[in-house]
């Protein structure tokens, strides 16, 4: 008897935290972590797999949009909340991870204005302070060959120019909801005039056909993407839609079909190319 229950108090505690993991969480184990700058400011991550992942073969670094600011909560294993929890790379993290995939949510360093600035995220200096936390990663898992750099929305600054800086630290990049207006008023002019081809990796495009944001605009994509000969995986459908519209609970953040975009992303991860050029 005193066997049986405690058998039940272990399913019964196991339930109690599986129910305090939240929903973007969900299968995952994660940790934080941290490195000091070369100007001695902390950079840190939260770096997450599977739960039944060891050996992870790519890392995916995700670079949430405005203000690109994550402020991590960890809390049984995982990132509990965050100031961007509702960011599409984050909320939908867990359907990116697999037993070879793993990921790296890349936080901003400390700022006083409570936005990581464009000028700062088209910068060496972001280059050095992302890859100087990736290196950390791949110390503790040296199983790690290739790095994927995923940015949406704002940002896709970072996985744009980072590529710039050193091509050969990067496997490949793919934009989600890319800055495509930098010249409307709010938007980020460093992204002006990019010249994609100076990036010597494979880059993807992925947007939604009915994004509604002015800086981000459907047909910027295929402008960009015909412009430098990249490949445009076009969004359609999903569903929920609700708040301005360049937030992330709009088709500009995938709502609805964040699964499908997600194993999208996970395919041309793995292939280094788009088997699909529509997702709905």
């Amino acid at each position: 008897m005193t066997k049986i229950i405690f058998t039940l108090f272990l399913i019964f505690a196991t339930s109690i935290k599986a129910n305090e993991i939240p929903a973007h969480a969900q299968g995952l184990k994660e940790i934080l972590i941290s490195v000091t700058t070369a100007d001695n400011k902390n950079q840190q991550g939260v770096f997450s797999l599977k739960v039944n992942s060891n050996q992870p073969k790519y890392l995916a670094v995700l670079l949430p949009g405005y203000p690109s600011i994550v402020i991590p909560e960890m809390k049984n294993e995982v990132m509990h909340s965050s100031k961007l929890t509702g960011n599409f790379l984050i909320r939908a993290r867990r359907h990116l991870a697999d037993t070879e995939i793993a990921m790296l949510i890349v936080d901003c360093k400390p700022t006083v204005t409570g936005v990581c600035s464009s000028s700062y995220q088209s910068s060496l200096e972001r280059h050095d302070d992302v890859s100087k936390l990736i290196l950390e990663v791949k110390k503790k898992y040296p199983s790690i060959k290739e790095v994927w750099l995923i940015g949406t929305s704002m940002g896709t600054i970072s996985s744009s120019f980072m590529p710039t800086y050193d091509t050969n630290f990067y496997s490949g990049a793919i934009h989600t909801a890319a800055i495509t207006e930098p010249t409307k008023r709010g938007s980020y002019g460093e992204l002006g005039g990019f010249n994609y081809k100076k990036v010597n990796i494979p880059q993807f495009f992925v947007h939604h056909k009915d994004d509604p944001c002015d800086k981000t605009t459907y047909s910027g994509a295929q402008k960009i993407t015909k412009e430098f000969n990249l490949p445009l995986i076009t969004v359609l459908g999903g569903s929920g839609f609700k708040g301005s519209p360049c937030e992330a609970e709009t088709q500009h953040g995938f709502k609805g079909v964040e699964k499908e975009v997600m194993n999208a992303i996970q395919d041309i991860i793995k292939n280094k190319k788009a088997n699909k050029t529509e997702i709905n």
